[in-house]
């Protein structure tokens, strides 16, 4: 079993009022020098049997039609190593 994780973050163009609420929380909570916060999402999904170019193909699909919207959010995915876990 392996798992792929699809991390969803908002286009660098589209404002992000969750980000900005944590970087302003962080000073009243005594954490200094962020400048920017920008919040996402991840998803892991464990994968029956080897990865192969045809699963990373139906992840991709999966991130572009469902985990992700194209139209405000970019993603990446990546295959978990043993030790990454």
């Amino acid at each position: 079993m392996a798992r792929v994780v699809v991390d969803v973050m908002p286009k660098p163009e589209i404002l992000d009022p969750q980000g900005k609420a944590v970087l302003g929380a962080l000073p009243r909570l005594g954490f200094e020098g962020v400048s920017d916060v920008r919040q996402g999402k991840r998803f892991e999904l464990e994968i029956d049997g080897e990865v192969t170019d045809e699963r990373l193909a139906q992840v991709e699909q999966m991130a572009e039609t469902l985990l992700s919207n194209p139209v405000i959010e970019d993603y990446t995915v990546r295959v978990l190593q043993e030790n990454d876990r």
